[in-house]
C-alpha cells in the first residue's frame, strides 16, 4: 500500500514523509528536480534530465506531477533509456493504439493499454527500493486533499498522478480514490523541499502556452461547417457493419480528438485544464519559487503531439542547458 503525505492546512507535512535514504553526493547540496504536468509536452522532461545529469546535476529527490511523475518515475527505476526509446518510436497511429475509448463509466479512457507499458517499461518496482526520493503528486477525490505518494508501487503512484478527470478513471489505493495532481500542485515544488532538497530546479513545460490576456476588438467570420445530415466516413461505415468494430473504434476515437477544424472532446476537456493548471502554477510559483526555474519553449507543440517527441526532447535539453550558468551558481553558494 502506498504512503501518504497530506498538505496540513499550515504547508506543514502529515508525518511519514521522511526515510533514511542518504545522501549520494556528500560534496554538494542535495539537488531536487521537480517536474511539471502538461500531457504531451512533458516529454521535454526527458531532455532536461539528459543535459543535468551529463553536467553531473544527479538529483537526490524528485517530485512530479503527471506525465512529470511518469517521466521522473521511470529516470529513476532507471529506466530513462526505455521511456525515451518509446517516445521517440511513437507516430500518430501508434497513439491512437493507447486509446482505448470507452463512453461509459467514469472516463473517457479506460486507461489499461498505457498502464500496460508503462509497467512494461518500469517493471513492478516499489518507491522504497528507488536509489533516490520521490514522490508523485495526486490529488483526493471527494476532499480535495493534495496527496504525495512516496511508498508503495512505481506504477499505481505515476497512474493516480496522471488520471486527469474525465480523461483517465480515478485510481483507487488503499480507501481513497485519487486523480491528477495537476488540480492542486502542477509544479510540486514544496514537495521537493520538504523531502530535503536544498537546491530546487524546477521545469515548467507550460510557460509559454498562455498570455496573461487580451482584448479582441473584432471577431473573425466563422468558416462554413459541412451541412447538416452530412456523415463521416467511418462513422457511415460502422453504422453499416462495414468494418464491423474496428471502423466503429475509429470513428470514436475521431470524436474523441477532434479534426483540424473542430476541437474533440478530449481536446477541449485538457485545454480547460490547462488554462486552470496554468493559473494555479503562476499563483504557486510565486508563494514558493524553486531556485531554478526551466521552461521550455513548447508553445508550438500541441497537448496530444505525442509523436512529436523528438523535438520535444531536444527543447529541453535546450531550456536546460541555458539554465545550467545559474545552477552552478546557486549550488556553489549553498555548498
Amino acid at each position: 500500500m502506498l504512503q501518504f503525505l497530506r498538505r496540513g492546512q499550515n504547508g506543514d507535512n502529515a508525518a511519514g514523509g521522511e526515510d533514511n535514504r542518504s545522501e549520494s553526493h556528500s560534496h554538494r547540496p542535495s539537488i531536487g528536480l521537480v517536474l511539471g504536468g502538461g500531457a504531451a509536452r512533458g516529454f521535454a522532461h526527458i531532455g532536461v534530465l539528459r543535459t543535468l545529469i551529463a553536467k553531473g546535476l544527479v538529483p537526490d529527490v524528485i517530485a512530479g506531477t503527471s506525465i512529470g511523475a511518469v517521466v521522473g518515475g521511470c529516470y529513476a527505476a532507471g529506466n530513462l533509456d526505455g521511456v525515451e526509446q518509446w517516445c521517440r518510436s511513437l507516430t500518430r497511429r501508434s497513439v491512437l493504439g493507447y486509446l482505448d475509448v470507452s463512453f461509459s463509466g467514469s472516463a473517457l479512457l479506460g486507461g489499461g493499454r498505457l498502464a500496460e507499458k508503462l509497467t512494461e517499461t518500469v517493471g513492478n518496482v516499489s518507491i522504497e527500493q528507488l536509489p533516490m526520493r520521490f514522490a508523485a503528486i495526486a490529488t483526493e477525490f471527494g476532499t480535495g486533499h493534495e496527496i504525495w505518494l512516496t511508498r508503495g508501487p512505481l506504477v499505481e503512484a505515476a497512474r493516480a498522478s496522471y488520471a486527469l478527470p474525465g480523461m483517465f478513471p480515478p485510481v483507487r489505493i488503499g480507501s481513497r480514490w485519487l486523480m491528477d495532481g495537476a488540480l492542486v500542485n502542477p509544479v510540486p515544488v514544496s514537495a521537493a523541499r520538504a523531502l530535503g532538497a536544498r537546491v530546487v530546479i524546477a521545469v515548467n513545460v507550460n510557460t509559454d502556452l498562455y498570455g496573461r490576456g487580451t482584448t479582441i476588438q473584432h471577431l473573425d467570420a466563422p468558416e462554413p461547417e459541412a451541412a447538416a445530415g452530412e456523415t463521416p466516413m467511418e462513422e457511415m461505415a460502422a453504422q453499416r457493419g462495414l468494418f464491423g468494430r474496428f471502423a466503429g473504434e475509429r470513428a470514436d476515437k475521431r470524436q474523441l480528438l477532434g479534426t483540424a477544424g473542430r476541437p474533440g472532446l478530449s481536446t477541449v476537456m485538457v485545454e480547460a485544464f490547462n488554462v486552470m493548471q496554468d493559473r494555479l502554477t503562476r499563483a504557486r510559483l510565486a508563494g514558493d519559487p524553486p531556485d531554478i526555474l526551466i521552461s521550455p519553449r513548447l508553445g508550438r507543440i500541441g497537448l496530444f503531439d505525442f509523436h512529436r517527441a523528438a523535438e520535444m526532447i531536444d527543447l529541453g535539453a535546450e531550456a536546460a542547458e541555458k539554465a545550467l550558468e545559474h545552477v552552478d551558481e546557486v549550488v556553489a553558494a549553498l555548498a
